[in-house]
């Protein structure tokens, strides 16, 4: 692409030629956005082509910078669909939840606390039991998921091919075929993240579901005291889950009381700074 080129594209704000811009009525925006009406979270493992994702998302015209208090960097950026503004935060790359790095405890607050309106999990078709780990944690902690299962062009190169309906029916979410360097599948993408944000998909995620009663009797009833004790979190039952499983960063919230604080905390408007 040439300089000229790209000075018109930061002067209209998108490219007209773009065939996704056209077909699936995406504008890209800047990052100066006042307001939006949902906020989309991007996760995925290292090396899936989250990045790709967000970038043909976002257009040009994004924003970088680090998290609050982190020295990790995030990225942001926003675009409209079928005029509602939508505000995509690409979370950093992760092979799990479980809290062991910066990165993980990062993507796991905001998925968990921050709430975001909907979480596209980009997973990479050629490798997808690598990716499935991560993708089941995701849909732990919230029922308003995407699966991106992305590099599916890669996965035919190698014989492999991939039945996303009966994925989407396992997992209980949306699953969208994509190869997001070729552009291809991204208008797809973009209406199930709508659809799912604005409720037109209800998604009922896959869960694990211990098969010991008393696993079962322990959870019920420590979910029921989180409850009790932190009215405000938005999912109990993943806390129960990780305290029941030792998660020492978890059992600290708990302990000193913060995770009424991060309960209460609203993590999207910083990202507006």
């Amino acid at each position: 692409m040439t300089k000229e080129e790209l000075q018109v594209i930061n002067q209209t704000g998108g490219c007209d030629s773009c065939p996704m811009y056209n077909a699936g009525q995406l504008k890209r925006l800047g990052v100066d956005m006042t307001d939006w009406d949902f906020v989309v979270a991007l996760a995925g493992n290292p090396n899936v082509g989250k990045s790709t994702v967000f970038n043909a998302l976002t257009g040009l015209r994004q924003h970088t910078g680090n998290w609050p208090g982190k020295t990790v960097s995030r990225a942001e950026g926003g675009f409209t669909y079928d005029s509602r503004r939508y505000k995509i935060v690409d979370l950093p790359g992760t092979y799990s939840l479980l809290s062991t790095s910066r990165d993980e405890e990062i993507a796991r607050d905001f998925i968990l606390f921050g709430q975001p309106d909907v979480t596209i999990i980009v997973v990479d078709a050629s490798r997808l039991e690598r990716n499935l780990n991560l993708a089941l944690q995701v849909l732990e902690i919230t029922d308003r998921a995407i699966i991106c299962l992305n590099l599916v062009d890669e996965a035919e190169r190698r014989g492999i091919r991939i039945d996303e309906r009966r994925l989407a029916r396992d997992l209980g979410v949306p699953v969208v075929p994509t190869a997001a360097r070729q552009g291809d599948g991204l208008d797809a993408l973009l209406k199930a993240v709508d659809d799912v944000a604005t409720g037109r998909t209800v998604c009922r995620p896959h869960r694990v579901k211990p098969r010991s009663p008393d696993l079962v009797r322990a959870i019920d009833q420590l979910t029921r005291a989180i409850k009790s004790a932190f009215p405000d979190l938005p999912n109990a039952r993943w806390v129960a889950l990780r305290l029941l499983d030792g998660d020492e960063r978890i059992t600290s919230a708990v302990r000193s009381g913060e995770l009424n604080e991060l309960a209460g905390r609203q993590l999207v408007p910083e990202l507006a700074s």
